[in-house]
C-alpha cells in the first residue's frame, strides 16, 4: 500500500493475510496496490501457457502468446486473408480461426494425424486429446512440395562428456594455425549438426554462398580450437576469427541457434563502469557496484525498482563521479562516512552543474539507504534545483520542404512521419509493416490517420523497399542493407543519416508541436492527446507562444 513501509508478512504484530486481488480475486502471490503478481504490471508471475495453443513457456511481456500464435493472429485476423474469429470445430473454443476454419492448435494436431493415417479429419484428430508442446521451439516440419530446402541432420547431441576441468581459459591463437589446420580437429558429432544448422539459416535468411561457406569454416575452426574439438564454444573466443578475416556474426548466430554458445561477453555498461569505479577505494567501489546491479537489473523485493536504461545509469554516475573521486582523494573510503556538510560543500553554486551533480548523488544515496547499505541519506532535504529547460525553436520551412521532396524515398518518409505526425525516434525504430493498415498508423495504443502527403511518400518508400530487398525477412518498416536479413531494428545513426545534416528528429518533432500549439492557441489537452505528452511538457511548448521572436514556422501541406 502507498506510504506503508511494510509488506503483509513483516507487518508489526503479523503476519497479516493479504487481501484478495482486485482484478482476479486470487488470494495468493499478493504483489502491491491490491493486485497479485499475475495482474500487477510490475509483477513477474513466471512462465505460463499460451492463450491459443496452450504451449508452456510464454511470459507476460508477449501478452501470454507464443511466437507462432502471434504470427497466426496477425495473418488470420479480421483484416487478414481467409481467417475469422469464432468457434473452432475441433476444440470448441472461441478464438482466431485460420486455415480450413481451425485454430492453430487443432490445425497442428490435424497435420500430425494426417502424417500418421493419411486422412485429413480435424474432428477425429482432436477427439482423444491434443499433443501440447513447449513454446517457441524450432519447427521440424517437412518441406512443402516444390520448395527445395537443405537436408537437415537430426539435432541429436551426445551426453555431457567427462573431462578434466580447465585451470583457466586462454584466448585461442587462431592466427598461428590459420584456416587449414584447426578445422580438421572438429569432432564430426558436433560439426555435422552445426553445419546443417548453418545451411538452414543461410537458406532461411538468404545468405550468399560466400557467407554460408565462411560460416561453416568458422564453426569448424572454433570447434577445432577447443581442447577436444567439440562444442560448446565461448562467445568471447569467437572474436579470434577476425584475425583470419572470417565473419563473427554468422558463427555466433549459428552457435546461438543451436544452443551451443556460452555467452561470456562483458556488457558495455559493465566495462564502462569498471574503468571509472575500480580505481576508487574499497568499500566505496563495492557500494557503487551494488548500486549498478540494482539499477541495471531492478529488484522485486520492497522497495521495488524497475531496471533503468544504461544511458540513464551512465548520466547519473557521470554527474556524481567527480565528487566521489574528490571525496576519495580526501581520505574517505566509504559512502557511509559522507555527511550533509560534505554534500553541501561539494555541490556547485550555480546551474546547470548543481542540478546534475545533485541528481547523481541523490540517486546513489537514496538507493543505498533504501537497501540499508548506509544508515543515513546525506542528500535528504537538500534542494539542488531543476535542470534548465531548453526552449524549443522553430525550423526554416524551406529546409523541411527540401527534405520532404528528396529523391531518396527513405529520407522523404522519415521526415514526413516526424514533420506531419510528430513521431519520436524510438517510435520510428519500432515501426513494423503491420502497424500501418488502411491508411492508419497504430503505435503505443494510439491510432493515427496518416496525412495524404505521408501516404504518397510511404507508397514510394515501400515500392523502393520491395524492389531492393524482395526477400527481406525483417518485419520492421525501415531497413537497410545490413539488417534486411535479420530481425533487429535500424540504428538511431541510420535515421540521423537518412534525415541529413542540419536537421535532427528532435528538432523536427519540436517544430511540429510548436505548429500545433500555435494552431490550437495553446490547448494543452490537445497537445497531450495528439503527441502523447505530459501536462508539463505541453506547457513547455505553449509558453513559447508569448514570445514574438519564437513564432512557429508555417505547417507544410
Amino acid at each position: 500500500m502507498t506510504q506503508v513501509g511494510y509488506c503483509f508478512t513483516c507487518w508489526p504484530g503479523g503476519p497479516v493475510t493479504p487481501p484478495p486481488c482486485l482484478s482476479c480475486g486470487s488470494r495468493t502471490d499478493y504483489y502491491a496496490h491490491g493486485l497479485c503478481a499475475y495482474c500487477h504490471p510490475w509483477g513477474d508471475p513466471g512462465p505460463g501457457s499460451c492463450l491459443d495453443c496452450l504451449a508452456f513457456g510464454v511470459r507476460r511481456i508477449r501478452e501470454w502468446l507464443c511466437g507462432p500464435c502471434i504470427k497466426w493472429r496477425a495473418r488470420y485476423s479480421k483484416h487478414g486473408s481467409g481467417g475469422s474469429y469464432g468457434l473452432c470445430p475441433g476444440c470448441g473454443r472461441t478464438l482466431t480461426l485460420g486455415h480450413r476454419g481451425l485454430c492453430r492448435l487443432c490445425f497442428t494436431q490435424a497435420v500430425f494425424f494426417r502424417h500418421q493415417s493419411g486422412d485429413w479429419d480435424p474432428v477425429a484428430a482432436n477427439q482423444h486429446g491434443q499433443q501440447l508442446s513447449f513454446a517457441d521451439l524450432p519447427s521440424h516440419r517437412p518441406p512443402r512440395r516444390g520448395v527445395i530446402k537443405p537436408d537437415l541432420v537430426e539435432r541429436h547431441w551426445p551426453p555431457p562428456r567427462d573431462q578434466q576441468p580447465t585451470l583457466f581459459h586462454a584466448r585461442p591463437d587462431i592466427a598461428a594455425h590459420g584456416r587449414k589446420r584447426l578445422h580438421l580437429r572438429a569432432h564430426p558429432d558436433d560439426a555435422e549438426p552445426l553445419e546443417a544448422m548453418a545451411r538452414h539459416l543461410a537458406h532461411t535468411h538468404h545468405w550468399t554462398s560466400g557467407q554460408r561457406r565462411d560460416a561453416i569454416i568458422g564453426i569448424k575452426i572454433m570447434l577445432g580450437a577447443q581442447d577436444d574439438g567439440r562444442a560448446p564454444v565461448r562467445a568471447s573466443e569467437v572474436k579470434a576469427l577476425l584475425d583470419i578475416d572470417l565473419p563473427v556474426w554468422s558463427v555466433l548466430q549459428v552457435l546461438s541457434t543451436a544452443g551451443k554458445l556460452i555467452e561470456d561477453r562483458t556488457p558495455r555498461i559493465d566495462r564502462w563502469f569498471a574503468e571509472r569505479v575500480d580505481p576508487l577505494p574499497e568499500p566505496m567501489a563495492s557500494e557503487l557496484r551494488t548500486w549498478l546491479e540494482i539499477k541495471k537489473n531492478g529488484v522485486n523485493t520492497p522497495p521495488r525498482m524497475r531496471p533503468r536504461d544504461p544511458v540513464t545509469i551512465q548520466l547519473q554516475l557521470g554527474w556524481a563521479l567527480p565528487t566521489l573521486k574528490a571525496w576519495a582523494a580526501s581520505g574517505r573510503t566509504s559512502l557511509s562516512e559522507i555527511s550533509r556538510e560534505d554534500v553541501l560543500n561539494a555541490l556547485p553554486p550555480i546551474a546547470p552543474h548543481r542540478p546534475r551533480v545533485g541528481q547523481g548523488l541523490k540517486s546513489i544515496f537514496r538507493l543505498l539507504k533504501a537497501r540499508k547499505i548506509i544508515f543515513v541519506d546525506p542528500t535528504a532535504r537538500i534542494k539542488t534545483g531543476e535542470h534548465e529547460q531548453r526552449i524549443p525553436l522553430p525550423l526554416d520551412p524551406k529546409l523541411i520542404a527540401e527534405r520532404l521532396n528528396s529523391d531518396n524515398s527513405a529520407t522523404a518518409i522519415v521526415v514526413a512521419l516526424i514533420a506531419f505526425h510528430g513521431l519520436r525516434l524510438q517510435q520510428l525504430q519500432r515501426l513494423k509493416l503491420t502497424d500501418i493498415r488502411d491508411g492508419k498508423l497504430t503505435i503505443d495504443g494510439r491510432t493515427i490517420p496518416l496525412a495524404q502527403p505521408v501516404r504518397d511518400r510511404l507508397a514510394a518508400y515501400l515500392t523502393d523497399r520491395n524492389s531492393r530487398w524482395p526477400e527481406a525477412l525483417n518485419p520492421h518498416l525501415f531497413i537497410n542493407k545490413f539488417i534486411w536479413r535479420g530481425y533487429q531494428p535500424a540504428s538511431p545513426r541510420w535515421f540521423h543519416l537518412a534525415i541529413g545534416r542540419g536537421l535532427t528528429p528532435r528538432q523536427l518533432r519540436e517544430d511540429r508541436i510548436l505548429n500545433e500549439a500555435d494552431a490550437t492557441r495553446g490547448d494543452v489537452r490537445a497537445l497531450s492527446d495528439l503527441f502523447g505528452l505530459s501536462v508539463d511538457a505541453s506547457t513547455r511548448y505553449v509558453s513559447t507562444l508569448d514570445a514574438a521572436d519564437l513564432a512557429p514556422s508555417s505547417f507544410l501541406n
